[in-house]
């Protein structure tokens, strides 16, 4: 496919075939998305109806390596055959240009082709120079002309027409001059010696195959983010089967399996650590810059490097279930897919064409018609023809997805569709889920209050007691401890008192730990914890008490904690003139607490799970266009009602799924660098389509002749050949300018 009117008519006759849901081609990967009913239309239908229009097509390989390769051979393939035409071109061009313009420009020529005499032995010579450069890029012309006779031209018909006509208007000239010399009409043969237009063939085609070959390798560029994740995927794993070593294809490596990860290496799958440790470089996969210690127990990512360290793991997701295919499964259908803005664009490409061909046509005829002569009338043809560029209207939308989508996977946000890239630019409302994406969803300990004792004694016979508990408390209080290297107790006597607290014995004295009914149950005074308890409350705190019999020994607060980045990156959302709401199950108290300590506009609290899609669908009844961030299962219908969802990579399964948005790193400053991006890539979009537009409509009336009248100035059809190659080059440096836009701002 060389232009948007190509991939209109692929998508648009695919479309019509019975049992398709719908068709999305890109131009720019020459791949099609297809959604059929397959109890009524199967791949070799969509296959054979492609064929029928005019194309080639396969189905598109599961297997990422091969994928990889034919990609890879594919561009490569078509970059060589570029290059190799246009040096054929080049070789031949070049001489030709000289001989056709050395005499206008006082170069030194031979003299067996100066003067009225050699005209002919001029043109033919012309004519021998030009053949080359006709035959070696005759793709043109089979399928340009091909598709014209379809009644679907596309921009080989446009290359095709223009620089046919100049061949065929020289050869005609070539006649001409022969017949001036047979009955001595010198007037003839000064006249279409000057008019030979072989030079006008020649340079339009090596023009354009100079603009593919750049379009080529630039566009190869826009596609590297999905090379280099498929890069990260190791060819090999070593396995341990019977006790020994196998180093075996990561194709054949099997969930469950038992894998050596050594230094250096990269891990070849997603699984657990169960013996050993490593520290990991998970920069390509989540975009985080400092490699993270992993140890027994710990998940581990395929794709990402051991800096350091030996460890087993059992493999648990393998092939196409492992985070970096999923990864590079959503950039690719993220690529594939088309946002509003591109279906606008190829509705406009479908008809531009056979437009042009018609105002080329009644150019000339108007043209002819006022007098001006034949070739004048074809000149002006030639030029509309061959400036136009549907290339570049064509290129302006899928370039930018696909740098803008690969530029924020590098970055570690993950964008499931071009329309939700759309979409997020718009965005006026972020409303927050609180557990887990602006907090850390998991109780820490925040303050430990001795009485009477130190921290340390306090914390000690703490932990020594809640290490008996399976509360979900109780792991932060033993964490703590462990942190700061304290000795645990032996403890005996161990009871859960159910609604109050846990008890235990300590070197024969009763231990206490638990709530304000514990504590009176055992002859605390309350007046010693009662300031603590109030101001826990007011912060959204929950505290423990302690005690030694009735001897009270302190309290420790927990809380689940808000992210060290959270406060930025509301901060953040609000400089960029968002209204941001928390939207949390959680009791009123404590989500007051929380948006009092990160500045959030507004919080709405105590919202049971299936209400919260509710709490959505009004904000948007208001007019507002809604982006949801969370992470758990409750915000899934939240996400999926959202304009935009946008999930935090360590949530659930199905969170992620119904978003549209992933952020792998679960930071909350990504919501902000993912809008930017959004922005960035919209802006992007709409200056490729302006300048693709502008061009076009600067351009045709120009080459039509339309300032002949006022100024004398006329556009030659090899001007109008580079600047046609130089539009739909410049729409791709454009686009690839995206790689460099910055997304996250400084505090």
């Amino acid at each position: 496919m060389t232009c948007s009117a190509c991939s209109a008519r692929v998508e648009k006759g695919v479309s019509k075939l019975e049992g398709v849901k719908g068709a999305s081609v890109n131009l720019l990967t020459e791949s099609m998305w297809v959604e059929f009913d397959d109890a009524i239309q199967n791949a070799n239908g969509v296959i054979k109806r492609v064929e029928e229009i005019g194309y080639k097509a396969m189905i598109k390989t599961e297997n990422k390596e091969k994928q990889k390769e034919g990609s890879v051979k594919t561009t490569n393939a078509e970059t060589d055959s570029l290059k190799k035409r246009l040096i054929i071109s080049a070789v031949f061009t070049v001489p030709l240009f000289y001989i056709s313009m050395g005499s206008m420009l006082s170069f030194p020529m031979p003299s067996f082709i100066t003067g009225m005499n050699n005209a002919l032995i001029f043109a033919f010579t012309l004519f021998l120079l030009t053949l080359p450069v006709i035959i070696v890029n005759y793709k043109y012309f089979k399928v340009g002309f091909k598709n014209l006779f379809r009644l679907s031209p596309n921009m080989d018909s446009l290359i095709a027409i223009g620089a046919g006509a100049a061949f065929l208007y020289g050869i005609f000239a070539i006649y001409k001059i022969g017949w001036g010399f047979g009955y001595g009409d010198m007037d003839m043969v000064h006249k279409f010696s000057m008019d030979l237009y072989f030079e006008s063939a020649a340079m339009i085609l090596t023009l354009i195959t100079l603009g593919k070959f750049f379009e080529a390798r630039a566009k190869g560029k826009t596609s590297e983010a999905i090379a280099k994740l498929m890069d990260l995927a190791p060819k090999t794993a070593i396995v341990l089967r019977g006790g020994i070593e196998q180093e075996i294809p990561i194709a054949d490596v099997a969930a469950g399996d038992i894998l050596i990860v050594k230094a250096g290496a990269a891990i070849p799958v997603d699984g657990i650590i169960l013996e050993g440790y490593g520290s990991i470089d998970e920069a390509a996969i989540t975009g985080e810059s400092l490699p993270v210690d992993k140890k027994e127990n710990d998940k581990v990512i395929g794709g990402t490097i051991n800096k350091s360290g030996y460890f087993k793991m059992e493999a648990k997701a393998v092939g196409n279930d492992t985070a970096l295919a999923k990864i590079i499964k959503l950039v690719e259908e993220a690529t594939a897919s088309k946002a509003p803005i591109a279906k606008l664009a190829d509705k406009i490409s479908g008809v531009f064409v056979p437009v042009v061909i018609g105002i080329a046509l009644i150019a000339f005829i108007v043209w002819l018609a006022l007098g001006y002569g034949f070739e004048f009338a074809l000149t002006i043809a030639i030029s509309v023809l061959v400036i136009s560029c549907p290339c570049a209207l064509g290129l302006a939308t899928p370039t930018a997805i696909m740098v803008g989508t690969g530029k924020g996977a590098s970055s570690g946000i993950l964008i499931k569709s071009a329309e939700a890239l759309e979409n997020l630019h718009n965005i006026n409302v972020v409303v927050l889920d609180k557990t887990g994406t602006v907090t850390e969803g998991k109780p820490a300990v925040t303050d430990a209050i001795p009485f009477e004792t130190s921290k340390e004694e306090l914390l000690r016979i703490a932990a020594s007691l809640e290490k008996m508990s399976g509360h979900p408390l109780a792991a932060p209080i033993v964490a703590e401890a462990e942190k700061m290297n304290i000795t645990f107790e032996q403890v005996s006597d161990y009871e859960l008192i159910h609604g109050q607290g846990i008890v235990g014995t300590i070197d024969g004295i009763r231990i206490y730990g638990g709530n304000r009914k514990l504590m009176t149950a055992c002859g605390v005074d309350a007046n010693l914890y009662s300031k603590i308890e109030e101001d826990s409350a007011s912060t959204g705190e929950t505290p423990l008490f302690f005690a030694k019999g009735n001897k009270y020994l302190g309290a420790i607060i927990l809380a689940d904690t808000v992210k060290p980045t959270s406060k930025n990156a509301i901060e953040q959302l609000k400089r960029m003139g968002l209204e941001v709401i928390m939207l949390t199950g959680d009791n009123a108290k404590t989500a007051e607490a929380i948006r009092r300590q990160i500045g959030i506009d507004r919080v709405i609290a105590e919202v049971l799970p299936e209400d919260k899609e509710k709490e959505i669908q009004a904000l948007q009844s208001r007019g507002k266009k809604v982006a949801m961030v969370g992470d758990g299962i409750n915000d899934a219908p939240a996400l999926a009602r959202a304009d935009v969802g946008i999930a935090i990579g360590a949530g659930t399964d199905i969170a992620i799924e119904s978003a549209d948005v992933v952020l792998i790193k679960s930071n909350l400053e990504d919501v902000a660098a993912g809008i930017r991006l959004s922005k960035g890539t919209m802006r992007n979009i709409r200056e490729n389509l302006f300048w693709a537009f502008i061009y076009n409509v600067i351009g045709i009336p120009v080459a039509a002749g339309i300032l002949y009248g006022i100024t004398g100035w006329l556009l030659n059809p090899m001007i109008a050949a580079a600047a046609m190659s130089l539009s739909s080059v410049s729409v791709v440096l454009n686009a690839l300018r995206l790689k460099f836009l910055k997304l996250k701002k400084q505090k």
